[in-house]
């Protein structure tokens, strides 16, 4: 059988996801999907001060589950053909390691402890640390290694959550030798050795998320770090100073998991990257074509030639990294810190009634009152969506901001907040959702224009992800506020499907990530094309979003 196949593991914020994908035309035979289920109980997670932590069991059980799930059913010539993996993840998703590069908490006295645990990348609790690696960055005398992240540094990132955790615990402060990104850390497993002074670092998430770059020799300097807190001296020669593309081989799948997985020790294991970065592979990028992962937040991203960008610097962007995205093209990322989060958020206020008022009505069974709930939530926001698209952009006065998980870009700020101005007794659920969802395109299109600004030409927009699939709604209105054609990626497993082209090429099936596009894309859906009277009503709706954001803004500073 002459046929290649390669597995492409997605760890998603809920879930882990493995395709298994022909290497010749991009197919899926198997997939699975894999809940994780401490996650899902909400355990070790406090909304209410931003903190959001995942246990490395979930991720071991579903990295188990959902490979031998995507396999089960598929013939042995098949299973014998797999050449690759590849993984991605969430980020920036670091974690405290022992010297041997094993979670604290999956050790003994740290199995409940969140400090131990994988800081999620919607994590806020770091703000103060991401205000003082910015403050010093300007300050110590020495170079700003904050200047390839966009200028700015964010909670969301290395760092500030490092620092966070060193400085309030101290039980995990003596224990933790090193640290580790998640996409680092299941390659590492895959191939048996999690040593952190040898397992391959991503080239994305270290470029993107922990100011390293071949400027700075590395990650930033020592000096630099002891200033920022003595608790972190010693730290860098602890951690890496190279760094590996997503087309880079960490090495030949364990005895161990071959036998977990019932694969053959001759499967390579990939460099890890990050779930949008390895998505805009699977959606097919470009030059100069923005890919947008649309899902419970955004990532926005470009590649553009070396040679290119030459030394120009993007400001207030989430970072631009040789080969984050593909390999020999500078990538550029941006997004946004709330989008589908947003939607959810309010879904679930106008559940309120349903989830503490109808569930406690006695004189209806519990298996009608559970219909209830169940079907009001599925149904919620596909009818605020149709209900809200019979409503003229001109037609309410409502102005919203989608800072309610902070701002990621541009300016990163994650102490920002959302507002809704506007609100008239007239105003009901429909006409708030769409203000919404308005609030989202402005974002988008804040984004797009900082690009332009900064003198990146955006050429075309792709979608992929979640709410892209699912919202056409969501996408007309983004389609008329940005005023231009967005395509809609046809795989519903794109970050997946990027994952298994990246596998190929660290099994020399393909020669290089474009030629792995070009055999295994998948195409458009879909293209949701401007209505250009619309997008006029939305460029005065985008001023008052953006005056609303002025006045929100000045009024935390």
């Amino acid at each position: 059988m002459d046929k290649k196949y390669v597995i492409g593991i997605d760890y998603g914020t809920d879930s882990v996801r493995s395709v298994v994908a022909d290497a010749a035309d991009g197919k899926i035979p198997g997939s699975s999907v894999f809940e994780y289920p401490r996650w899902k109980q909400g355990l070790f997670c406090d909304p209410s001060i931003n903190q959001f932590r995942q246990h490395p069991a979930d991720y071991i059980e579903g990295l188990e589950q959902s490979v031998k799930g995507a396999i089960e059913g598929l013939s042995s010539d098949v299973v014998s053909c797999i050449a690759g993996i590849s993984v991605d993840t969430t980020g920036s998703t670091p974690v405290a390691v022992d010297k041997n590069g094993v979670p604290l908490s999956l050790k003994h006295g740290f199995e409940c402890n969140p400090d131990a645990m994988f800081v999620l990348w919607k994590d806020h609790t770091a703000v103060r640390e991401a205000s003082e690696i910015n403050e010093l960055a300007r300050s110590w005398g020495g170079p700003d290694f904050t200047k390839y992240e966009g200028g700015i540094y964010s909670s969301e990132w290395f760092w500030s959550k490092i620092l966070h955790i060193l400085r309030t615990n101290s039980d995990v402060r003596k224990n933790a030798w090193s640290w580790v990104e998640h996409c680092d850390w299941i390659p590492a497993l895959l191939t048996g050795n999690t040593n952190p002074l040898e397992l391959k670092r991503s080239r994305c998430a270290a470029g993107h998320k922990a100011m390293w770059h071949e400027d700075f020799n590395g990650l930033p300097d020592q000096q630099f770090l002891t200033r920022l807190d003595p608790l972190l001296a010693g730290i860098r020669e602890r951690l890496y100073r190279n760094t590996y593309t997503c087309d880079i081989s960490a090495g030949n799948l364990s005895p161990e998991w071959a036998e977990r997985l019932g694969l053959s020790t001759s499967v390579k294991v990939g460099a890890g990257s990050f779930d949008a970065h390895i998505g805009a592979i699977g959606g097919d990028i470009k030059p100069y074509q923005l890919i947008k992962v649309m899902g419970t937040s955004t990532c926005d991203m470009i590649i553009a030639p070396v040679s290119e960008v030459g030394n120009k610097l993007v400001a207030g962007i989430c970072g631009q990294v040789d080969g984050s995205i593909v390999p020999g093209m500078i990538g550029l990322e941006a997004g946004q810190s709330a989008f589908g989060d947003i939607y959810a958020w309010f879904g679930n206020l106008i559940m309120w009634p349903v989830n503490n008022i109808i569930s406690g009505m006695e004189w209806l069974d519990e298996n009608t009152r559970n219909k209830i709930k169940e079907q009001t939530s599925d149904k919620i926001i596909a009818e605020l969506s149709r209900q809200a698209e019979q409503i003229p952009p001109d037609e309410t006065a409502v102005v919203a901001l989608d800072w309610m998980n902070g701002r990621r870009t541009p300016d990163a700020n994650q102490e920002l907040k959302g507002a809704i101005t506007g609100i008239t007794l007239g105003s009901d659920a429909p006409r708030i959702f769409k203000a919404l969802v308005e609030a989202t395109a402005f974002g988008s299109k804040m984004i797009n224009e900082r690009f332009i600004r900064e003198g990146i030409n955006i050429d075309g927009v792709i979608a992929i992800g979640g709410v892209a699939k699912k919202n056409p709604f969501v996408l007309q209105i983004v389609a008329d506020v940005l005023n231009i054609p967005i395509r809609v990626a046809s795989s519903d497993q794109t970050c997946a499907l990027g994952a298994a082209m990246a596998a190929s090429v660290v099994a020399g099936i393909h020669k290089d990530i474009p030629a792995a596009q070009n055999a295994m894309g998948g195409g458009w859906e879909r293209e949701y094309r401007p209505d250009h009277d619309r997008a006029a009503k939305y460029e005065v709706l985008f001023n008052r979003y953006m005056k609303l954001g002025s006045i929100i803004e000045k009024g935390l500073s």
